[in-house]
């Protein structure tokens, strides 16, 4: 039975606001009954990680202090299908359902919620798989116009642009870990840059 909800509202740009999305969710909790636990807005990219805001109400549902998450769209909610399936079964786990306006209500214990769970699984294998296909297509496409990844063997692009400033402070007598903390190396690449240059003298 859902008593209390956290509403969690999300807009792409600082140029777009969560106030529509604040209001038909607050419009809908009330006509459904439930008690509002607090409101979570942020402004962030569908496919960013960082989501602060979402952390937040993950946090809630963990500790079961609401039953379930409102949101006006699925895509509000998960960065990708792969994403909206694992936070469902984490729900799951704490016994929160996830709520869209739509009316679409993510309960895993019942046998409806698991088929749309398991179609959904299926998806984001499927989405899996097109990424790396993608990935794949995209390398083999690169390679055959001559292009190369990877650092060839025996390049050091760092190590050799800070090559001059090394041996200007070893000349100074500063010590390796004192260069290495002052250009952002390892004593290690400090200590081969000066083997380098007195084999080459």
């Amino acid at each position: 039975m859902i008593h209390k909800v956290a509403i969690y509202c999300r807009v792409s740009t600082a140029d777009q606001s969560c106030e529509r999305q604040e209001r038909d969710l607050l419009a809908y909790a009330e006509r459904a009954g439930f008690e509002v636990a607090g409101i979570w807005k942020e402004i962030a990219s569908g496919s960013k990680d960082q989501r602060p805001e979402r952390r937040k109400v993950l946090a809630l549902a963990q500790d079961r202090r609401v039953d379930a998450i409102l949101v006006t769209e699925l895509t509000r909610w998960g960065r990708s299908t792969m994403d909206l399936v694992q936070t469902l079964h984490d729900l799951q786990a704490w016994n929160v359902s996830l709520i869209a306006q739509t009316g679409l209500q993510f309960d895993l214990s019942t046998p409806q919620g698991k088929l749309i769970a398991s179609l959904m699984a299926a998806l984001a294998e499927f989405e899996r798989d097109l990424l790396r296909e993608r990935i794949r297509s995209g390398i083999a496409a690169a390679k055959a116009k001559g292009r190369t990844f990877g650092r060839k063997a025996g390049e050091r692009p760092k190590a050799d642009r800070l090559a001059p400033k090394v041996l200007h402070l070893l000349e100074e007598g500063r010590s390796y870990r004192f260069i290495a903390r002052e250009l952002g190396l390892s004593p290690t690449t400090v200590m081969g840059i000066a083997h380098r240059h007195r084999d080459t003298i």
